[in-house]
């Protein structure tokens, strides 16, 4: 017994020795004389120039928090001045990264387990200095040596925390310059504090950018699931990050907040972020979570944008989008994050673009051969005007608000625009849109607008896209392939049942019922811009008005100014009865020539010849009326309407008066041209049958338009037939 006590009391001492001397070797060694070793065994191990270059110290601290026993044994607490990392060769900055300090302190008992435990690392004014050029060579990837195996020891790191941090960031490959400065937070910010002022501070925004309210904005489902998600509401924010620089040559300014450093590790753990940002004039702002932030696994965050169109959104997200005009949005966007197969959907949002609410989910998907984006969108109440963007139109200061570069002369209607087909090959797209109800003036009742369209291979196509128009529809289908410079486009619409009363509400007496409008029009088209598009458009349009009524006053209140004043000239002020109109236009080159545009009236028959000239838009036009019967009434000279499309000059032809009494003239006129039209001619008793325009209405069913291919004439196009 007294041997085994001798035994166990030597065994103890020398373990206590053992731990004094450790203690006075750790309080008295020079550690200053282990930086060389240091240097050189971190250097070996990152593949990188590293340097302790100030002093490196080490002192015993008791480990508060800590009872018993364990409480009484100290624990090495170490600290290391100026140390640096150094960058590649090629690289502009010498250093990767400079510290001013770095402490931390070891748990002892561990170490017999070969486990390194470290409750936390002190970093002191942190700068990082991260590169990538355009070769894709970057300067935070190390050459790490080769595993030899599985390590005996396991590292276990609880906590990072710095004072304040920069972080300089030049990427070539993504055109990016930033500096971004990381401070903690005094205290830790709940997700619904963060949340609550992000909604506010984003709604402001959308209202200073458009208009849009809060009303307007309503909270979705998914949103109103953010706010009871238990998971969500755990997560505290503690590091702020305030960023500023250039992306793609636009300002970026960006403020951020997200959770602790250690808090990236766990995979399992969803990591809070938040960031508001702005890029050039665009606004973008986010509060949700990252799962699995290192590998960058899944994001579910509250998604706020707005800015002054739509299309500027193309080098942030690489989705190419429309011109529109000032928009904002807001709803919940869902991403599964994977290297080349990312699927984002933003689901249930609502917004505003310009006067008009927009609503529904979108999904881009990035795997394939190019990105897709597909999906529904709807807006309760659309307005036509917020359209015009679409193909380049509205005024120059609001092209000059949303940046665009192209202005429209002064003298020119149609749109000169290019579209931005270089952006049509970035993606797919598979997209339907419904505008419930579209608002506009008396003039143009539209009632509603459904388009499909689809974009593959930058072939841009709207099938159908269809307006609901004076309790009638106007249905077409657009085919432009964006592929080929200049591009081709083909254009195929067809007008049905249109309500002359509704069509010009304020044309219509009361005493008079007014027929409807049909025509059909195919047209092709080579150009990037719809100036250039009609400038060349060859092909046909075909139209039919039967039983309306028009006077030079109530065309003066639908706006129609050059008609007002060709019906003035011709029948003065009363309102005179449209038995039918038929008019049959031909384009060739851009130059729309009449072949038929016959007006039959209870008083004359009315016959317009010449042409448009869409590439200069110049109007050719003459009006020569011809007189029914022997009634008393006296017919004007032949009109004119020259001029272009912004200036029209209206006229009267100098020279004699055209003969009274030419009911056989006029049938003759036409008998050229159509010889349908002669079952036009209104009986001298009665008044105008229905059915008169009956066989230019099946005239248009059998034989409707037809275009020559994109780039030829009809001639060219009958000549290769016949070949």
């Amino acid at each position: 017994m007294r041997r085994g006590r001798k035994v166990l009391a030597w065994v103890v001492g020398i373990f206590v020795l053992l731990i004094i001397l450790i203690i006075l070797f750790i309080a008295l060694f020079d550690w200053n004389r282990l930086k060389p070793t240091i240097n050189e065994k971190v250097s070996e191990a990152i593949g990188r120039p590293f340097a302790i270059n100030g002093d490196l110290s080490a002192h015993w601290s008791r480990e508060p928090g800590e009872d018993g026993l364990v409480s009484l044994i100290p624990w090495p607490h170490f600290t290391a001045l100026d140390i640096s990392v150094a960058n590649p060769d090629w690289a502009k900055t010498k250093q990767f990264a400079t510290l001013q300090s770095l402490q931390f302190r070891l748990s002892p008992f561990p170490l017999i387990s070969h486990r390194i435990v470290v409750p936390e690392i002190r970093l002191g004014q942190p700068n990082i200095d991260l590169e990538r050029v355009k070769n894709g060579n970057n300067t935070w990837t190390f050459k790490m040596p080769e595993s030899t195996g599985p390590s005996e020891w396991q590292l276990e790191l609880n906590a990072i925390v710095f004072d304040k941090g920069h972080i300089d960031f030049n990427d070539a490959t993504n055109q990016i310059a930033m500096g971004i400065d990381v401070t903690p937070l005094s205290k830790g910010i709940p997700f619904d504090e963060i949340m609550a002022q992000q909604e506010k501070d984003s709604r402001a925004q959308a209202n200073k950018t458009n208009g849009a309210t809060a009303k307007t904005m309503a909270k979705s489902g998914a949103d109103e699931k953010d706010r009871q998600d238990e998971t969500k509401k755990k997560q505290v924010y503690l590091f702020a990050w305030d960023a500023k620089g250039t992306y793609k040559k636009s300002t970026v300014e960006a403020k951020a907040k997200t959770g602790g450093v250690l808090a990236l590790r766990d995979a399992n753990r969803p990591f809070p972020v938040q960031a508001d940002a702005r890029f050039g004039d665009t606004h973008i702002a986010f509060v949700g979570t990252l799962t699995d932030p290192l590998n960058v696994g899944a994001l579910d965050i509250r998604l706020w944008f707005s800015g002054t169109s739509m299309s500027h959104l193309y080098d942030l997200t690489g989705i190419t989008l429309p011109d529109t005009p000032p928009f904002a949005t807001e709803g919940h966007l869902k991403a599964n994050l994977k290297k080349g197969a990312s699927v984002f959907t933003y689901e249930n949002f609502t917004g505003k673009v310009g006067g008009s609410d927009l609503g529904g989910s979108l999904t881009f998907n990035t795997g394939g051969q190019r990105p897709s984006l597909t999906g529904k969108l709807k807006s309760n109440q659309l307005l036509f005007s917020d359209l015009a963007p679409l193909i380049g139109g509205g005024s120059n200061a609001e092209k000059n608000e949303r940046g665009d570069s192209v202005k429209q002369p002064d003298d020119k209607v149609i749109p000169v625009e290019p579209f931005k087909t270089d952006r049509w090959n970035a993606m797919d797209a598979d997209v339907e849109f419904t505008g419930v109800h579209i608002v506009h003036g008396d003039r143009l009742p539209v009632d509603n607008l459904y388009t499909h369209l689809t974009m593959k291979n930058a072939v841009l196509t709207l099938d159908p896209l269809k307006f609901g128009v004076a309790s009638g529809t106007v249905g077409s289908n657009i085919h432009v392939d964006g592929s080929t410079t200049p591009m081709k486009g083909t254009f195929n619409m067809g007008a049905r049942h249109l309500k002359l009363k509704e069509l010009f509400p304020k044309l219509a007496p009361g005493d008079t019922t007014l027929g409807e409008l049909n025509g059909d029009a195919s047209l092709t088209a080579v150009g990037n811009s719809p100036a250039a598009l009609l400038g060349s458009s060859n092909g046909e349009i075909k139209l039919l008005i039967n039983d309306g009524a028009i006077s030079s006053s109530l065309l003066e209140l639908a706006g129609l100014n050059v008609g007002s004043y060709a019906v003035n000239k011709l029948f003065g002020d009363e309102t005179v009865k449209i038995n039918c109109m038929a008019a049959d236009l031909v384009a060739t080159n851009g130059d729309m020539d009449s072949k038929l545009f016959a007006f039959d009236t209870e008083k004359a028959l009315i016959n317009v010849t010449g042409d448009i000239d869409f590439k200069s838009e110049k109007l050719n036009l003459d009006i020569v009326p011809h007189t029914k019967g022997f009634r008393l009434f006296s017919l004007r000279s032949p009109l004119y309407v020259h001029g272009t499309m912004k200036n029209p000059s209206v006229g009267v032809h100098p020279g004699p008066l055209i003969l009274r009494g030419g009911g056989a003239i006029a049938l003759a006129v036409f008998a050229a041209p159509v010889a349908a039209l002669a079952a036009l001619a209104v009986p001298e008793s009665g008044k105008a049958d229905a059915t008169q325009c009956k066989p230019l209405l099946d005239d248009l069913k059998s034989a409707p338009p037809k275009a020559p291919p994109p780039g030829k004439t009809q001639a060219q196009a009958n000549a290769g037939q016949k070949k």
